[in-house]
């Protein structure tokens, strides 16, 4: 084991590398020259450096004076110091606004993530045990659903129902207008208030694909010859499917949990625009739509690295699920 995780970190290291060189390349070859415009912009601020001045120090600061691959290497090496340099958009830099937003982003992530969990995966089972019932057809109607309905289309049906027409949620924003006159609780309580639509929204479009594919799995093991073998012995229909038959559920959905990852920490950026939460999506949504060349290009190499991260949890829980598996 240890020496396949060694393995999988160092081809992981390379893709990385493959990844990241693709990202600058692209920002390289970008029609219009971000760069130009931001020297302009910052040229005309009361006492500043001249338009070539700051021309020059930005290009010098992403490689832009150079050629592509010596360049690449400036920024990378910068980069795997944990140097992005400093948010044009929002004149920080770039790791510490990421460090302002992303405990938000993982917040809702992680609760909508759980609750998805705890949603699809007894609601699979229960519709695989309970086939073609009322139940089962139930289950799997609402599903569709989920899966059908768009991100943008059922938040947008959230906010006119409940806060249009019947005013229970603001539709904008994380705190309400008396937030600053609250005390610690109240704060609290505001906050969580205005995560209910967003969290709503991430759980209703992603707990059908899960239920989905756990129900689809469930049913592949129970016609299994072991289950069978299980129920001839005289086992009790509640050990043969959470004891027998759930265990090797999981060797499948494994691999969606340890696909999560970069969700979880990437921020949901269609959900987080529409209810202008400031998590990491709609900041960087708002960072890759004013040409923010930095924040937007260290938002990409973060979603790899989570990518490749999640890749390699998927095959470490498949070992650590199915004993049958062993890694030489």
């Amino acid at each position: 084991m240890k020496k396949f995780i060694i393995k999988r970190i160092l081809i992981s290291i390379v893709i990385l590398l493959c990844v990241t060189f693709i990202i600058y390349a692209l920002m390289r070859c970008l029609p219009s020259s971000f760069v130009e415009n931001m020297a302009m912009t910052l040229s005309q601020a009361p006492g500043a450096k001249s338009y070539d001045e700051w021309l020059q120090q930005l290009n010098a600061s992403y490689g832009l004076d150079k050629g592509i691959f010596t360049g690449y290497l400036t920024w990378f090496i910068e980069a795997i110091q944990g140097n992005f340099g400093d948010s044009w958009e929002y004149t920080v830099p770039v790791m510490e606004k990421f460090g302002d937003v992303i405990g938000l982003s993982v917040i809702m992530g992680g609760i909508s993530f759980v609750l998805q969990l705890v949603i699809a995966i007894p609601l699979g089972i229960v519709a695989a045990t309970k086939q073609y019932s009322k139940l089962d057809y139930g289950i799997t109607a609402g599903a569709l659903v989920g899966i059908s309905l768009p991100t943008f289309f059922f938040a947008t049906l959230l906010k006119l129902v409940f806060s249009v027409k019947l005013g229970w949620f603001d539709l904008y924003g994380l705190v309400g207008r008396n937030y600053a006159q609250l005390d610690s609780w109240g704060k609290f309580l505001d906050m969580a208030h205005h995560l209910v639509l967003p969290i709503a929204t991430l759980v209703i479009v992603s707990v059908g694909s899960l239920m989905r594919y756990t129900r689809t799995n469930m049913l592949e093991v129970l016609n299994a010859d072991y289950i069978r073998t299980a129920r001839a012995k005289g086992l009790s229909e509640h050990t043969v499917i959470y004891k027998h038959a759930f265990r090797n559920t999981l060797i499948p959905l494994v691999t969606i949990i340890g696909g999560s990852l970069p969700g979880l920490f990437s921020g949901a950026l269609i959900t987080e625009t529409l209810f202008s939460i400031p998590g990491i999506g709609y900041t960087s949504y708002t960072a890759m739509s004013n040409g923010d060349i930095p924040f937007s290009m260290f938002y990409m190499t973060f979603i790899a690295i989570l990518t490749l991260a999640g890749n390699l949890i998927s095959d470490i829980l498949y070992a650590v699920v199915d004993p049958r598996v062993r890694i030489a």
